[in-house]
This record gives C-alpha cells, sequence and structure tokens, in this order.
C-alpha cells in the first residue's frame, strides 16, 4: 500500500503553486546541540505554509462537473489559503468557513485570493460541520485538510525533495502532527525509499491525538485541546493518517508550551525568520530528542511547517522562549520585612542577572517576592541557585513549569484579599472574539460572587482567563457542575502555591 503512495506523491501536481523550498542548515543551533540539524522551510511558500501542496494536488483532480459546482473547506487559516489560492489558479469557486475566532489577518489574507468566507462557531469543529452541511446543500465538493489520498500524496512531495536534496545518511525527519496528512505523506515516502531514516512526529502535550491513539492502537477523541499551536489544535487524527502512521512512525514526542517558544527564537536566530508555534513544533521536539538520549554528531531534519502568527503574539512568545531554554528561573522567596532585606537577598544572588522582582507589603513579619532569574547552565545551574538561597536561610517556592504563576500571579503580586471568605481559584480558556469577555463574566456573575479576576490578551483565538469566585464548601459539586455546562476549558487552582502565597 506503501508504494502506491509514493507513485502517487511522485506524480503529484504540486509545483503549479509550489516551490521545491530550502534546506538550509541551522548551524548556531547545531552547534549549540552538537549534531547537525537541517530545516526544510515551508515557510517560504506563498502561502507561507505547506498546506497549498495538499489542496492544490487534490483540486487539480476535480473532473468537469465538481469544477463547475465549486469546493468547499474548513479552516482556521493555512489550509483555508491553501484552498482559495489553489481554486484561484484553476478557476474554480471556493467557499471557505473559517471560526469566528479566526484573527483578521488570517480571514483577509483567504479573501484576497477571491475566496467566499463564512465566518462559523468557536472552532474547527463548528466550522467542519457547517462546511459539511454546505457541501449536501449546494453540491460543493469538500477539500479535506488532512484525511484525503490525494492531500496526503501532496504533502508527502516534502520528503521527497528531502531525499534528493540530502543524498547523505540522514538519521531522522521531525514532523509536526495535528491532523497527520503532512506525517502520513511523509512517513509512506521514507519508510519506502529509506526506511533507514526514523520517521518522528512531534505534538504539543496539549494535543496529543496521534501520540495517544498509537498508544491505544485505535483513534482516539480527545476531550479538549490547548490552543496556544492552533496549527495542530485537532483532537482526532485522521483515518486514513493513522493507518498510515501505524505502519511508519517510529514514535511522537509532545513538548510544552515554553518548549515551542523556544523553538520559535531558534528558528529566528538562524534564520530571521518567525515561525508560527505550530511551524516550530519540530524544532523543539528534535532538541527534547537530542537531550533526551544525549545524543551527538548525528544529522536530522526538521519541518518549518509555516509561518502565519499574528505579530501580537509575539509578546507571549518572548516571555516564553527563555523558559523554554531554561535560562530563565521563576521562584517564590521568603524575606524579612525590614530595610535592607532586598539588598541582602541580591548580594547572595552575588553576580545573577535578575529579571523580574514583583513585591507588595503584606505584613510586618516577612514579604513574598516573586523572583526571575537568567541562567546559562539549565536544570543544574537551577539547583546550584536554589541550594544557595536555601544555604542562606531562604524559604523558596520553584514557579518555572506552573503555569497560573506564568500566565497570570506574576502580573497580580499584591493582591492579597484577607477578608474574602470561601474563594475559589480557576484558570480558564474561551473563544477569544467581540463580547467573548462580556458574555464570560455575565455567565460567570449569575450566582457566584467573582473575588478575583486577571485577563491577559496574547492575541491568540483563545482568552486566557484566572478568576476566583466565592462558593461555599457544599456549593462546590454544583458550582463545577455549571462550569463544565459553560463549555469552557478549565483547571482549577485552589491549591497552587503561587496563588497561596501572593493571592488568597
Amino acid at each position: 500500500m506503501l508504494t502506491e503512495y509514493v507513485e502517487k506523491i511522485i506524480n503529484s501536481r504540486v509545483y503549479d503553486v509550489a516551490i521545491e523550498s530550502p534546506l538550509d542548515n541551522m548551524s548556531r543551533l547545531s552547534d549549540r546541540m552538537a549534531n547537525t540539524i537541517w530545516l526544510k522551510r515551508e515557510d517560504l511558500q506563498s502561502i507561507f505554509s505547506f498546506k497549498l501542496r495538499g489542496a492544490y494536488n487534490r483540486m487539480c483532480r476535480l473532473n468537469d462537473e465538481e469544477r463547475i459546482n465549486g469546493v468547499v473547506a474548513a479552516s482556521a487559516g493555512n489550509h483555508a489559503q491553501g484552498v482559495a489560492l489553489s481554486a484561484q489558479k484553476l478557476g474554480v469557486s471556493a467557499l471557505i468557513v473559517m471560526p469566528t475566532t479566526t484573527p483578521p489577518i488570517k480571514v483577509e489574507a483567504v479573501r484576497s485570493f477571491g475566496a467566499e468566507i463564512i465566518l462559523f462557531g468557536d472552532g474547527y469543529d463548528d466550522a467542519f460541520g457547517r462546511a459539511a452541511t454546505i457541501a449536501s446543500e449546494q453540491g460543493r465538493t469538500f477539500i479535506h485538510p488532512y484525511d484525503d489520498p490525494d492531500v496526503i500524496a501532496g504533502q508527502g512531495t516534502i520528503a521527497m525533495e528531502i531525499i534528493r536534496q540530502h543524498p547523505e545518511p540522514l538519521d531522522a525527519v521531525f514532523i509536526p502532527v495535528g491532523g497527520g496528512g503532512l506525517i502520513a505523506g511523509m512517513a509512506a515516502y521514507i519508510k519506502t525509499i529509506r526506511p533507514d531514516i526514523k520517521v518522528i512526529g512531534v505534538e504539543p502535550a496539549d494535543a496529543a491525538s496521534l501520540h495517544d491513539a498509537l498508544q491505544a492502537g485505535e483513534r482516539v477523541i480527545l476531550d479538549q485541546v490547548g490552543l496556544f499551536a492552533d496549527g495542530t489544535a485537532v483532537r482526532q487524527v485522521g483515518k486514513e493518517n493513522f493507518r498510515i502512521a501505524r505502519e511508519t512512525v517510529d514514535e511522537v514526542i509532545l513538548v510544552d508550551t515554553d518548549e515551542i517558544c523556544a523553538a520559535v527564537m531558534d528558528i529566528f536566530d538562524d534564520t530571521r525568520c518567525i515561525a508560527e508555534p505550530s511551524g516550530a513544533l519540530a524544532v523543539a521536539g528534535v532538541k527534547k530528542y537530542i537531550e533526551r538520549n544525549n545524543i551527538t554528531d548525528q544529522d536530522f531534519a526538521v519541518i518549518n511547517s509555516g509561518a502565519n502568527v499574528n505579530f501580537d503574539r509575539l509578546r507571549h512568545i518572548a516571555e516564553r522562549a527563555d523558559l523554554g531554554e531554561k535560562r530563565e528561573v521563576l521562584f517564590a522567596a521568603t524575606i524579612e520585612e525590614e530595610a535592607g532585606s532586598f539588598q541582602r537577598f541580591c548580594q547572595v544572588l552575588s553576580d545573577r542577572s535578575v529579571t523580574e522582582f514583583n513585591y507588595r507589603y503584606a505584613d510586618s513579619g516577612s514579604a513574598q517576592v516573586f523572583v526571575g532569574i537568567q541562567t546559562q547552565g539549565g536544570s543544574s545551574e537551577r539547583e546550584v541557585l536554589f541550594n544557595t538561597l536555601e544555604q542562606a536561610g531562604y524559604a523558596l517556592v520553584d514557579f518555572t513549569d506552573n503555569e497560573a504563576a506564568k500566565s497570570h500571579v506574576r502580573y497580580m503580586v499584591g493582591g492579597h484579599a484577607q477578608f474574602v471568605l470561601d474563594e475559589r481559584l480557576y484558570r480558564f480558556e474561551f473563544p477569544e472574539r467581540p463580547g467573548a469577555l462580556l458574555r464570560f463574566l455575565t455567565r460567570m456573575g449569575e450566582r457566584w460572587n467573582i473575588s478575583l479576576f486577571h485577563y491577559r490578551n496574547h492575541g491568540a483565538a483563545y482568552g486566557r482567563v484566572l478568576l476566583g469566585a466565592q462558593v461555599k464548601e457544599d456549593e462546590i459539586d454544583e458550582f463545577h457542575g455549571f462550569l463544565k455546562a459553560l463549555g469552557y476549558v478549565f483547571c482549577d487552582e485552589t491549591d497552587n502555591p503561587a496563588y497561596r502565597l501572593f493571592l488568597s
């Protein structure tokens, strides 16, 4: 069956619209990681993503009747642009259903290719359902973003190019995974032509649809997915994609948000390109793979799958990149509430650079400070730092991996509320669109009093909120039922030490 895909890949008609993207050496990252890392530059395509390969290869095979009736697709960005550009090239009518949360820059990019746009629903699943209905009602051909043999074959041309561009030994190829179209096409080609090359998928830890499916031995539907890497936020891997992956994928690596942000910085350092979070997944994966296995002197190819990132997301990415690279440590420290205590604390830090110091007077005995310290030696240096401070008599709590502390509490230090009773703390994610914050507050304030609130826009398709609500002990189950009925992703942070130290 794989040989059939190789034939389809070889005969794909992607080069009517796509370029053979360069395979560039990431010299800075290669030197740092003591391995040779090659970056496949799909960010240089006309739509700044690989997605046009599969979309065009599928659409150029429409018959005469299908061309007359036109096509429909559901997408929040890159696939939408690929379908719209392909439709323009082929003279076909295209209707794209995009979630209402889609950033205006992506909507306008699709509209610039002449496609008709319908904004519908809060996420991809809603848009997908609407597109399927339109296909049935209007007789349009639905162009699936990943679960289609011609789409898979179009994406597989990237593997064909890599093997032609790098005839020397190659130890592994790292491929970002969402629905699985890219890894299915590339893996089918690689394992047929060069079975010695490992195929390693990379997914966000909070959107691990292929990873979990391979572990379970069957496709699974995730209850929820994180939205930071929105291009790969897929709840279920494609059926055909999974069938191929089971035969061909050697491993799937999971990376967190901070590691993705660090990878965006790595790509920028080597290329001056700003990858989107999903586009940087493979770089994050190869770094984790090398460090985990203590590998040196090998050759790896990684895919930069796209660069469609909103400018206002860069603030968040920059804030988290050093944490992902283990070049910053965040923690709480207890110091004396007296003159000179901050000076003594800094003297213990010696020549280390302080990146953040948050403090507000709470009582006359002791003070809790929120501290960021720049480091160079990764986890080992963090241990040395903490040992030094503890030997000097300081009590510490590590916040480096504490999401609530990193996203919210650091901006709220000084908000103690001693007389607020029965307060519970929650983190939320909700679709970011006009009026969404007001609707969220309206629903939350219908019965329970809101005692704490922090919201910060990161330029993403979702909003992040930290909320405190006064909920009596005998009402907790009812309150959790209310939250689940709202349909927002939430996490109980009531026992989080960052909250206990700085906000409660």
